[in-house]
């Protein structure tokens, strides 16, 4: 379960998106692969990316030394490494138990442990239930989209971020592994019931294509795990020519920019997507060539819409690519860099920022749509099929 998305969230509501723009540990000999590729070559989302040690860069060293001396201590260098994160001020810093950040890999993998729910935060708060996977333990169990969610192992979630509420229900990763029990509180109408199911190792389904009676095509795309890039281009290459397309973005919590770079190349003819600095050193990111410039894009955006999937939005409205409908996204264009801690667990504090085309940053800010319309209104999406039947005129 995720905020509408099926991708692994970490277990710490500080973790927050550090999911997204991680680099691999070659990015201090220049080459950052795997999330970010530098400005001289191509993306490779297959490259793993282990935790650098710690202490090459400033900030390490003062969390490195934290975790040591908790763990020369007999205390625990996690807690030690996140007070000394909390102390920097870095918001999107995180720390993570090696089986949390395993699990953070799985999740870049399109891999993640749950009951196979999407959900999204509602105006007054609820947490409604936008889709139950085929197959999953939650379809087993006869929940239904529409459900509301109002607890998990008798925790009350309304109000709560979708973020945190993914944390609770998902539960720890070393102690609550595939095949542990989960109590979830549902409502529907004026049924209330309670129904404990399992949680099973699942795998994700980020990019789902469907075409509209009037011949519009929907991509959705939920995050930027790998092959994702791929499968953008590809389902955008099979649609017949001048096929207007709406790339729906909402809820996309973000993942590997490089899939979010490859992505960008099935509608941009190669060129500038964005830069970044890594503690000062300029870099860039270029799309492909060969992308289709003259079909008609609307992308989709929300307040969910993070980090990678703002590059490519960035990308996309720079460029005049794309009409950006819907409302202003969440504002994370920070980089963030792993590197290993004394006993095990991994730090990842930020590094740099990035920027779209036009120099505009994102941190802080987010992307503001040419368009603003609710995007949780169901006629978000017809208003996006008028935007395209202009844009194809």
């Amino acid at each position: 379960m995720s905020g509408r998305a099926l991708f692994c969230q970490p277990r710490r509501t500080r973790h927050g998106a550090a999911l997204t723009l991680v680099f691999a540990s070659v990015l201090v000999a220049g080459a950052a692969t795997g999330s970010l590729p530098d400005a001289d070559r191509e993306p490779t989302p297959d490259t793993a990316r282990p935790a650098v040690p710690a202490g090459r860069h400033g900030g390490r060293e003062d969390v490195a030394r934290a975790a040591a001396e908790a763990l020369a201590d007999g205390k625990s260098p996690v807690e030690a490494a996140e007070r000394a994160v909390s102390r920097s001020g870095d918001r999107w810093g995180a720390v993570y138990s090696s089986g949390e950040y395993e699990e953070l890999e799985d999740a870049l993998d399109g891999r993640y442990t749950g009951v196979g729910l999407s959900a999204r935060r509602e105006r007054d708060g609820r947490i409604e239930v936008t889709r139950v996977r085929s197959g999953s333990p939650a379809a087993d169990a006869g929940i239904r989209e529409g459900d509301r969610l109002r607890s998990v192992d008798g925790e009350r979630v309304d109000g709560r971020p979708v973020t945190e509420v993914v944390s609770i229900l998902r539960g720890d990763a070393e102690q609550a592994p595939a095949g542990s029990a989960v109590r979830l509180g549902l409502e529907r109408g004026t049924r209330a019931w309670t129904e404990t199911v399992r949680r099973a190792r699942l795998s994700t389904d980020p990019v789902t294509v469907r075409t509209l009676a009037d011949g519009v095509t929907v991509v959705k795309v939920v995050s930027f795990t790998k092959g994702v890039g791929e499968q953008v281009r590809g389902a955008v290459e099979r649609l017949p020519s001048g096929t207007g397309v709406v790339l729906d973005l909402r809820g996309n919590s973000g993942g590997l920019v490089a899939e979010a770079v490859t992505a960008s190349a099935a509608f941009l003819d190669g060129g500038l997507v964005a830069t970044y600095d890594v503690d000062g050193a300029q870099r860039a990111l270029h799309a492909e060539p060969g992308g289709d410039t003259t079909r008609p894009l609307v992308a989709l955006v929300d307040g969910g819409t993070m980090s990678a999937a703002e590059l490519l939005t960035g990308a996309l409205q720079d460029r005049g690519r794309a009409v950006v409908l819907g409302s202003r996204t969440f504002g994370k264009g920070s980089v963030q860099m792993p590197s290993r801690l004394p006993g095990g667990s991994v730090a990842e504090l930020t590094v740099g920022h990035y920027r779209t085309p036009s120099g505009r940053g994102v941190d802080g800010t987010g992307i503001t749509p040419d368009l603003e319309v609710d995007p949780a209104d169901p006629a978000a999406l017809d208003r996006a099929r008028t935007v395209l039947s202009g844009v194809g005129r």
